[in-house]
């Protein structure tokens, strides 16, 4: 009884999943609710609740399985965006999956944004906090110190990852747009790695 109860929870976890997402293709976040998802999933509104938590536990844990793709592909898939390949080469495969990532999920990166910012413990968790952001700032400084060791490469990864969340260059990735910053993202990487 115990395994079949998982079974089904685990069934639930990815209907509900897989509705929002969906629902977050044809709608922009703010119609997205906790009722809708739940009526898309074929669960009760509070079943949503209980593996989530908040319609913004829903947006965290949806953005985190988009994330540990490109974590897995960063830590073991192949060059240039895992392991083996110029730290250069790296950097730029990493900031062009991102914008992809950014693009392709455009109402689902706002809805985390939003999550972010209206959850009850903003102001003790920043988004720097945030495990996802973590990782990536941790892989972009290791790249760039393994190239430039003479600069703050800490600093350097906050501010390039920041200009994601720039108005300008945010309303592109929203409007699907990200070959575009891609190559912006390619020439700034080359330029500081000392490739051009």
């Amino acid at each position: 009884m115990e395994r079949r109860e998982r079974a089904d929870a685990a069934r639930n976890r990815q209907a509900i999943l897989r509705a929002a997402e969906e629902l977050l293709r044809r709608h922009p976040p703010e119609q997205v609710s906790v009722e809708r998802v739940a009526s898309a999933a074929g669960v009760g509104k509070g079943t949503v609740f209980h593996r989530f938590g908040s319609r913004t536990g829903l947006m965290l844990e949806l953005m985190s399985e988009r994330a540990r793709g490109l974590e897995q592909a960063v830590t073991d898939g192949p060059p240039p965006l895992g392991p083996g390949a110029d730290p250069a080469e790296r950097l730029v495969a990493f900031f062009a999956a991102v914008a992809e990532l950014a693009a392709r999920n455009g109402n689902l990166m706002a809805a985390h944004e939003h999550a972010m910012v209206t959850r009850k413990s903003a102001a003790e968790q920043p988004r720097e906090a945030n495990p996802i952001y973590l990782f990536w700032h941790r892989h972009v400084s290791v790249l760039i110190a393994e190239r430039r060791p003479d600069v703050d490469a800490g600093q350097i990864a906050h501010m390039l990852l920041g200009t994601l969340h720039m108005e300008p260059v945010a309303s592109q990735l929203r409007a699907g747009q990200y070959e575009g910053l891609a190559a912006s993202f390619a020439a700034l990487v080359r330029g500081l790695m000392g490739e051009e």
